[in-house]
């Protein structure tokens, strides 16, 4: 975990290459997140939501401790990049995921329930069609419904 500015980057597969697995891990630790959001209320702001965005993208990417005085553990690669821009191109209440995660996702035995958003600019990328996770055929997630935009 890595956190960004206001924004944690989680990787799967580091050190350690879990071949797709990956994909499964961060899309059910995503959809676990979202669901318990539902629920989750701040002691001092009692019925005032919190909403969140996650965004998830797969590739290459390398991590590393950087520093001497205030060591940390870092992110690097292009992969890195893309996830950030999924979250912030994402909506709120929502888990935005890139073409390259459903195309792994695919290729497992688990069955992500998932919808096509349409076509996304991001940022140092063009344009590319992406998806909105919405859950997984054998368990049944209580996610909160998004905000209506």
């Amino acid at each position: 975990v890595e956190t960004i500015g206001d924004a944690y980057m989680v990787a799967s597969g580091l050190p350690k290459r879990n071949g797709n697995r990956h994909a499964v891990d961060i899309s059910m630790m995503a959809l676990d997140i979202l669901s318990f959001m539902g629920s989750f209320e701040l002691r001092h702001l009692p019925g005032l939501p919190v909403w969140i965005r996650i965004g998830i993208h797969s590739g290459p990417c390398a991590a590393g401790v950087v520093g001497i005085k205030m060591p940390r553990y870092c992110l690097f690669g292009d992969t890195v990049n893309t996830a950030s821009r999924m979250e912030s191109t994402g909506l709120p209440l929502r888990i935005h995921v890139s073409g390259s995660t459903i195309n792994i996702l695919k290729r497992t035995d688990c069955q992500f329930q998932y919808e096509v958003r349409g076509e996304t600019y991001l940022k140092g990328r063009g344009t590319e069609i992406t998806y909105w996770l919405t859950g997984t055929e054998d368990k049944k997630y209580n996610l909160p419904t998004p905000p209506s935009v």
